[in-house]
């Protein structure tokens, strides 16, 4: 169930606003006026947002190239690149 706020809550109560975005990891809809008008996160979640929009980019992105005809790279090679780029962190 959305949690909803008006702007008032915000302005007079925005502490506790912040403790229930912190301890729900959900969004708060403001509303101004009974329309709604913003949503309030925290930044941990706002990151993780961030995060799954950035994969999913990156999945459409690598859809389309299959579509193109783009198969990609053999398994062994991207393994051994993968050890390759280990071997190297250990070095340093």
């Amino acid at each position: 169930m959305p949690i909803i706020k008006s702007i008032s809550d915000l302005r007079n109560k925005s502490n506790t606003i912040s403790d229930i975005v912190h301890n729900t990891d959900e969004p708060v809809f403001i509303t101004r006026n009974g329309e709604g008008d913003m949503v309030i996160m925290s930044m941990a979640k706002y990151g993780q947002l961030q995060l799954k929009v950035k994969l999913m980019e990156n999945l459409a992105a690598a859809q389309a190239d299959y579509a193109k005809g783009d198969r990609g790279r053999n398994l062994n090679d991207v393994v051994a690149d993968l050890r390759s780029m280990l071997g190297e962190q250990r070095a340093v």
